[in-house]
């Protein structure tokens, strides 16, 4: 199993894009919380990284909404339950705690929630940050409040943006 990465410029500052044996299986922002440890990233390596960078660079140039590469996030069978359904959430749209709760069938499990989304380790891709707080304020977020914020305002429709405004 070889560990690869390289660093990826965004206006949200710069990500760190980790592989195993070939498959995203991290995307981390610098400073983040629960980022791994220099000794965990692997070799660094700009090659095997084309696709991520050119799709991330799409997204955050307006042209992407989805994103469909493999991806190989490490987390026990709870986790990768929530991250799934993080990658459900459409773009430009928010889903409480709550409502991923739900749709896990139990509501009692929000926190539970809440810490597997903390713990997502492919950030942007797999979007967390399409989460919020049950009356829809901005909560938690490993990247901090101000990268959520930023994520969530370039995936809001044009025609909300416009309708903000008046």
């Amino acid at each position: 199993m070889a560990r690869t990465h390289t660093v990826i410029a965004s206006p949200v500052g710069d990500l760190t894009a980790v592989a195993e044996d070939g498959v995203l299986c991290g995307l981390y922002f610098a400073g983040q919380r629960r980022h791994p440890k220099p000794e965990d990233l692997g070799e660094p390596s700009p090659s095997g990284f084309e696709e991520v960078r050119r799709r991330l660079g799409e997204y955050f140039a307006g042209e992407r909404t989805a994103f469909d590469l493999p991806l190989a996030a490490q987390g026990d069978g709870f986790q990768q339950k929530v991250w799934k359904l993080l990658e459900e959430i459409p773009f430009g749209q928010t889903r409480t705690y709550g409502d991923l709760a739900r749709d896990l069938g139990d509501v009692t499990l929000a926190q539970a929630v809440g810490a597997a989304c903390g713990r997502n380790p492919v950030c942007v891709i797999v979007p967390c940050h399409r989460v919020v707080g049950a009356d829809g304020s901005l909560t938690g977020y490993a990247g901090g409040l101000e990268r959520k914020r930023y994520l969530l305002d370039l995936e809001e429709p044009a025609e909300r943006k416009a309708a903000r405004l008046f």
